[in-house]
């Protein structure tokens, strides 16, 4: 008879850091290899089952943060993944390729940027290319600068804001289109600013409920050709777009405090969301929007 071997309860209050944080202002857009504490994207943690073997996904922002934790778990879960970054996120994109490659499956890094439309194009070819087809997409890079007045954000800002988190993940799907077959999916980052924005993130909030829309339209639409389209909507997050400017370094010092939960989350603890999504398991679950929160926000 085998034994079943019990894992123990583990207190999510206690299982991260804890504000207050150091302020530690970075550049945009960031590298999680300087921030303090680091963020677990799950390079330790996350054990897979299998449950994407085969598969070939394509990640925007997969360098760090939400889209770091999920190329570890879908390396770890038997995908092959291409990821996209900023050539300045060069050192964090290299440690990620690394612990994909450690899996036993095959890592591409292609850096450029997403706000020019025939980059977007040239990536998802790229991606095809290496990967040998598309399966999963996942359009997760954003943009975020805290602004605290409208009167201080400049076009300029408004249109990277726009171009990154709107319109790049429309050329990178309409590209992406040609190569996806019924069962593949599209999975996109939103936020729980789509639902309860920030004074100081006007911008980024808007594009955030654009994202929403985005998952619910293309879900109706994709969903007679069998391609699932599905969103997440993380709340306080421990990764560098908050350091580089997406919140106020006073902020930062007290990051996740008003939480039930008392602190951020980690990358590492949305990893599983990202997974269930892309599981084909999950194949009754397109046009939703899977919120991470703790304890607060939408959905």
């Amino acid at each position: 008879m085998s034994k079943t071997v019990k894992t123990a309860l583990q207190n999510p209050l206690d299982k991260y850091p804890k504000p207050p944080f150091e302020k530690q202002p970075q550049q945009v857009p960031g590298l999680a290899s300087k921030m303090n504490p680091q963020p677990d994207h799950g390079e330790k943690t996350y054990k897979g089952a299998g449950r994407l073997s085969g598969r070939k996904a394509l990640i925007t922002g997969g360098d760090s943060g939400i889209g770091r934790a999920a190329a570890i778990a879908y390396a770890r879960e038997g995908a092959d993944v291409a990821i996209n970054y900023l050539p300045q996120e060069q050192s964090d994109a290299d440690e990620v390729i690394a612990l994909i490659e450690a899996e036993g499956r095959k890592g591409y890094a292609i850096p450029g940027d997403i706000t020019n439309e025939s980059f977007c194009r040239e990536l998802v070819e790229q991606a095809v290319q290496k990967l040998g087809g598309l399966d999963i997409l996942v359009n997760n890079a954003g943009h975020q600068q805290a602004v605290e007045s409208l009167l201080d954000l400049t076009s300029e800002g408004f249109d990277a804001t726009i171009k990154t988190n709107i319109y790049a993940p429309f050329w990178i799907t309409k590209a992406a289109l040609a190569h996806l077959a019924a069962g593949a999916v599209i999975i996109a980052t939103s936020s729980v600013q789509a639902y309860d924005p920030s004074e100081n993130l006007f911008d980024y909030a808007q594009t955030k409920a654009a994202n929403v829309a985005f998952v619910k339209s293309l879900a109706k639409q994709l969903g007679p050709k069998g391609i699932r389209v599905n969103g997440v909507a993380p709340g306080p997050v421990w990764t560098p777009l908050q350091v580089s400017g997406g919140q106020p370094q006073d902020k930062i010092v007290e990051f996740g405090e008003a939480t039930p939960l008392g602190r951020p989350g980690q990358p590492a603890e949305l990893a599983s969301i990202f997974v269930q999504l892309a599981d084909p398991e999950a194949s009754y679950a397109t046009g939703q929007i899977y919120g991470a929160a703790g304890g607060s926000g939408h959905p």
